[in-house]
């Protein structure tokens, strides 16, 4: 498809450098593995090709490469310091009480010691509290459970990811 009907984002992403693109991808999302697959697709026709491509990369993650891309994210309640993405992500924690951080941060530490990895979700629209409820449930899976979900939490959070660079490409 040509620039002239692919979505002006999409077209400038399908136009980057190497580099470039790769750099891109791996603000979305820090797996090599995943950001070599969907560079392996360009140039996508749509935002939809985009996001299928991302979720089948996703599905064909080992547990290295899973374990690579949660390595990107920073605990619930404490975003990288001048990280904008992380900070949005993470807005429903923005206004909670010292009592709520408080639990998140000893439930994230219970969380990374039974399962080796920080406690991972889509964050965008949901609040302190149905955050802290996540968690609380996810604690008690299994790890091969618990690996899965992270696996679709991931994709959640690569698809909104993905969607903000078109988006931002477009403007």
């Amino acid at each position: 498809m040509t620039s002239s009907t692919t979505p002006g984002g999409l077209a400038r992403f399908n136009a980057l450098e190497e580099h470039a693109a790769r750099a891109a991808l791996h603000e979305a999302c820090a797996s090599r593995a995943w950001a070599a697959r969907l560079l392996a697709g360009r140039p996508y026709a749509t935002a939809d090709d985009l996001y299928t491509a991302s979720d089948a990369a996703m599905a064909e993650l080992t547990e290295a490469d899973l374990a690579e891309a949660m390595a990107g994210h920073p605990p619930i309640g404490r975003p990288k310091p001048g990280d904008p993405t992380s900070s949005r992500e993470q807005r429903g924690m923005a206004g909670a009480s010292a009592e709520l951080r408080e639990e998140m941060l000893e439930l994230n530490l219970t969380y990374q010691e039974k399962f080796g990895h920080v406690f991972l979700i889509c964050a965008t629209g949901r609040t302190g509290e149905q955050m802290r409820d996540a968690v609380k449930e996810r604690i008690g899976n299994s790890a091969a459970r618990e690996r899965e979900i992270v696996r679709v939490e991931l994709g959640k959070i690569n698809r909104i990811r993905l969607g903000n660079l078109v988006e931002e490409e477009e403007a």
